[in-house]
């Protein structure tokens, strides 16, 4: 039986935590879908689809079977689109639980043929954040245990450009 997945995110960006799912997802499953949400120019998003796109192509391209998509509107009707019955979604703490659970039963009532699975992050990511992410380079710390070198170069980039310096 071929069984595809889809791991989607915001990847704003993409840290060692999501490419540890990912990798782990790759193992168990046939192909993953690796999906980014489209939201409207008003998010408070530091990187623009395309550039998030960008650089979670460039994180996953070791896997043969996982591909990188950007998808607009609700995950459940991308899920139906894609004929995908198997949404995989990362933990790291017990708050990421109560609203992937609070979300995970609302897809069900929306689509009672999709199920959501949830992997547990590995313990030595389990802290570890988008957001913490782009706040520590904010205040110019080192990122590089978190984020592959390109997209630490990328975040010092933005940063730089959004305060017209070197950080």
């Amino acid at each position: 039986m071929n069984k595809t997945v889809i791991y989607p995110g915001t990847f704003d960006p993409i840290t060692y935590g999501h490419i540890d799912i990912i990798e782990r997802t790759a193992y168990i499953f046939d192909k993953v879908i690796v999906s980014i949400i489209n939201k409207p120019a008003k998010s408070q998003f530091m990187f623009s689809v395309e550039e998030r796109l960008e650089m979670v192509e460039k994180s996953v391209d070791c896997f043969d079977n996982v591909r990188v998509e950007i998808f607009d509107g609700l995950l459940i009707e991308y899920a139906k689109k894609k004929k995908v019955n198997l949404i995989v979604r990362g933990l790291r703490a017990i708050t990421d639980f109560e609203y992937e659970f609070q979300m995970a039963l609302t897809n069900k009532r929306l689509a009672h043929t999709i199920e959501t699975v949830f992997m547990m992050t590995s313990e030595k990511h389990s802290y570890l954040s988008s957001s913490v992410v782009k706040e520590v380079v904010s205040y110019g710390g080192n990122v590089s245990e978190f984020v592959p070198d390109f997209i630490s170069e990328k975040l010092q980039q933005k940063l730089s450009a959004a305060y017209n310096k070197p950080i």
